[in-house]
């Protein structure tokens, strides 16, 4: 899920994002957050500690708009697993 904003994207050229998996969430605190998966292939959640920074020419094309809430919930979330 892409979290930066467009005009970021667009002026740096990259993109600032948290993983989607597929897998079952494994460690004993909520570090994914389930997704809609009604619009997904596979039932999916939101790896809320494994950020990363991308090239916009490596993002395909669009499959999911999370909502607003969810973006929040997911900023929610990394901020309680760094401390804040």
């Amino acid at each position: 899920m892409i979290l930066s904003q467009d005009v970021f994207n667009e002026r740096s050229g990259t993109v600032i994002a948290m993983a989607v998996t597929s897998q079952p969430q494994r460690a004993g605190f909520p570090l994914t957050l389930e997704l809609d998966n009604t619009r997904l292939p596979k039932h999916s959640g939101l790896k809320i500690s494994q950020v990363r920074t991308l090239a916009v020419k490596r993002i395909g094309r669009r499959i999911y708009r999370a909502s607003a809430e969810q973006v929040a919930q997911a900023i929610e979330g990394l901020l309680e697993i760094i401390g804040e």
